[in-house]
């Protein structure tokens, strides 16, 4: 809630500017809040928030999260062309809703013309943040500072002197077999943001503007992918899965890594996020092309049981897909039509992600699924490592962890048995 009011604070500082000149600027106003509420998941929100990211991008105008859940875009020459096609991308990929089908009533968007429109819209906006300050107490002056446009190039920029090998890290995906049997099927590769944030000024947001971030985001996939090649790791799985912008798996960065990193039996598993998907389809369908091609795959990351059912899964035809585990589901056990969806796609294609306990590998073994990440896997696979570990009584389990998920600096270099982290399942 706190972060909305900061955004609505945010858009009323804007619209001050552009009042001063507000010729050829406009709002857009996507209505999230009428949407089935089903289809207001958390997980299509971000999904939703992504596609018309695009359309900000497009009119070089800023996205805003409103309280009641809407956004608001505002910027220049926004055009029912540019909407139609964000609202294309939903209907492509999701179960429709009804309000999709009517957008050119506008139920689903409304265009605010300035300066015509600029004082209705900027008291509508006042009221919701007054309505949202009501029924919270938390302290502003602790909510971080979003990232800035002129300031992204510096932030870029001062990549160049951050050694990206320390911050990158890995995480095991476990196979469980027959009789109860494990092994690392793949290990994931990715910077974590909070790492990242680290490193720049603490009191920025970097997720803030997701156009800016996105932004971002594309030239620390070639940092990362760079990184490999200063890694301290001598024993490698045959699997190495990436998070990368679809954008990057097109680039020479990644071509590069394919053919001169990876062994000739070693093989790479993409892993997009799902609003990334959405976004680009057609790039989509290009890179799992390219990626099949020379073996590789292809994995749908971060999705929700609840998106999950409502994706055409059919036409996408991902080669892997990732679920987050969610506590709630401890009590979804017999799910009929999810579990028919799983059978689709492939029980031994899909991950269970998130697993914090046991909890999640009964469910998920529940629906048949076979492989699991998460930190209970992570811990489960420390504990093993320190039963052969000589020097497991001078280390803690979480010291043990930490220098594990690492490929170099001085935090893993100071573990005394290097070969014990590098052990695999």
């Amino acid at each position: 809630m706190v972060k909305n009011i900061i955004y609505e604070k945010y858009l009323l500082e804007a619209l001050d500017r552009v009042a001063r000149s507000p010729n050829g600027y406009s709002v857009l106003y996507i209505n999230i809040s009428k949407l089935k509420p089903k289809n207001r998941h958390p997980e299509f929100v971000k999904i939703f928030s992504k596609l018309f990211d695009s359309v900000a991008g497009n009119a070089r105008g800023t996205l805003f999260i409103l309280s009641n859940g809407d956004f608001a875009i505002l910027g220049r020459n926004i055009t029912h062309e540019v909407i139609d096609d964000a609202v294309l991308k939903l209907r492509d990929g999701l179960a429709t809703d009804p309000i999709l089908h009517t957008h050119d009533s506008q139920d689903f968007f409304e265009i605010y013309d300035f300066p015509r429109d600029l004082q209705k819209f900027y008291d509508y906006v006042v009221q919701l943040k007054d309505q949202a300050s009501s029924i919270t107490h938390e302290n502003e002056e602790d909510i971080k500072r979003p990232v800035k446009v002129d300031e992204i190039d510096d932030l870029i920029k001062s990549l160049d002197f951050i050694d990206i090998s320390e911050i990158v890290k890995r995480q095991s995906v476990l196979r469980i077999g027959a009789g109860g049997s494990f092994h690392v099927w793949f290990q994931e590769f990715f910077i974590a943001v909070k790492d990242l944030v680290k490193k720049f000024d603490p009191r920025l947001d970097l997720l803030a503007n997701r156009w800016l971030f996105y932004y971002l985001t594309q030239a620390l996939d070639a940092k990362t992918i760079a990184a490999f090649s200063t890694s301290k790791l001598k024993i490698w799985p045959k699997e190495i899965s990436l998070n990368l912008n679809l954008s990057s798996v097109f680039s020479q960065s990644f071509v590069d890594f394919a053919k001169n990193f990876l062994k000739p039996d070693q093989k790479v598993i993409v892993e997009v996020q799902l609003m990334d998907v959405f976004n680009n389809l057609p790039s989509y369908f290009k890179a799992k092309e390219i990626l099949r091609s020379g073996g590789h795959k292809l994995l749908i990351d971060s999705v929700s049981p609840v998106t999950l059912k409502m994706l055409n899964v059919a036409r996408l035809d991902p080669d892997l897909i990732k679920i987050f585990w969610e506590p709630l589901l401890e009590y979804d056990m017999n799910n009929v039509e999810l579990k028919n969806i799983i059978s689709h796609v492939g029980r031994d294609n899909i991950i269970l992600a998130k697993c914090e306990d046991d909890k999640a590998i009964k469910w998920g073994v529940k629906y048949g699924i076979t492989a699991f990440q998460g930190r209970y896997i992570d811990n489960l696979e420390v504990a093993l490592m320190r039963r052969n570990c000589p020097n497991a009584k001078n280390c803690s389990a979480a010291d043990c962890l930490k220098r594990k998920r690492l490929l170099s600096g001085w935090y893993r270099e100071s573990c005394p048995q290097k070969d014990y982290l590098e052990s695999l399942l």
